[in-house]
């Protein structure tokens, strides 16, 4: 594998990655994987689930990245049952421009906490977005309840 198959210029999950100690919205980081917070998200601990090497479909992963991947998506579900206590989670992949991908050819999972009557269809109808709490706290606590966690280990 080269350097230009594992990072990509001008993307942001890359970008972040380059600068994962200084990045406010990573609140874990595994081996070969990382979460971080979605920065519009649409709900409180919206997050996504990163490969650190630039790939964009499931198929591109090798064994031991695809199973810290799921390791890592188990854990956010953990993690955000604990710390929010949603009712249920809308998780997916979105692979190719025709599949709706914001971010093309870097794959990620979002993992989204839902509340039985949350209000996430603002954003579609009211083209606004409702959150209680700012980002910089919701990543404060993922990041301490993902410490506490068991599962993946930090690299």
């Amino acid at each position: 594998m080269t350097e230009a198959s594992t990072v990509a210029s001008g993307c942001i999950f890359c970008d972040a990655l380059a600068r994962i100690a200084d990045e406010p919205l990573v609140v874990r980081r595994g081996r070969t994987a990382f979460v971080i917070l979605n920065k519009f998200p649409y709900n409180n601990g919206h997050l996504m689930v990163v490969p650190n090497r630039h790939v964009g479909r499931l198929a591109d992963l090798s064994e031991p990245e695809l199973s810290e991947f799921m390791s890592l998506v188990q854990s956010a579900e953990r993690v955000m049952t604990g710390v929010y206590a949603p009712h249920g989670f809308n998780m997916g992949l979105n692979l190719g421009r025709a599949a709706g991908a914001g971010v093309l050819d870097h794959l990620h999972m979002h993992v989204v906490p839902r509340w039985n009557g949350d209000t996430n269809f603002m954003s579609v109808i009211g083209e606004t977005r409702t959150l209680p709490e700012e980002l910089p706290h919701t990543a404060a606590r993922l990041r301490e309840a993902f410490e506490k966690s068991p599962g993946v280990l930090e690299s």
